[in-house]
C-alpha cells in the first residue's frame, strides 16, 4: 500500500485516453492517506488558512510552480488569507493517481 509519502516520491504520468478514472474504493484507500482534502464527486479539495494575504499569494505561487513540474494542474480560489485547491483529472472525467500524488506535494509543501 502507497502512503502520502511515497505519494510525495512519484511523478504525475500522462492519462491516455480509455484509461479508466481510480474506483471509489482506490479513491477512498488514497483519500485516507491525505490530510483534510474531502472528496467532492469527480474531485478532491482542501481549503488552506494563512495568516495574510501576501502568506496565501506565496502558496498559490508555490502551488503554481509544483502544477507545472508534474504537468498537472488544479483549480485554486483564493481569498484574503485563504486558498482552496481542488483536484480533478479532465481527460478521466474522474481522479486519477495524479491528484493524489499533487495533493500530498502541496501538503509538504505547506508544512515547510
Amino acid at each position: 500500500m502507497t502512503d502520502a509519502c511515497d505519494l510525495t516520491t512519484k511523478s504525475c504520468l500522462p492519462c491516455e485516453g480509455g484509461t479508466p478514472a481510480l474506483s471509489q474504493t482506490e479513491i477512498s484507500t488514497l483519500l485516507a492517506q491525505l490530510d483534510g482534502w474531502e472528496q467532492n464527486g469527480v474531485l478532491i479539495a482542501k481549503t488552506y488558512r494563512f495568516k495574510d494575504h501576501y502568506q496565501a499569494m506565496a502558496f498559490v505561487n508555490a502551488v503554481a510552480w509544483i502544477s507545472h513540474r508534474e504537468n498537472h494542474h488544479p483549480d485554486i480560489h483564493l481569498g484574503y488569507n485563504q486558498c482552496r485547491v481542488e483536484y480533478t483529472t479532465h481527460a478521466l472525467n474522474g481522479l486519477s493517481e495524479n491528484d493524489f500524488i499533487c495533493a500530498a506535494k502541496i501538503d509538504a509543501l505547506f508544512h515547510l
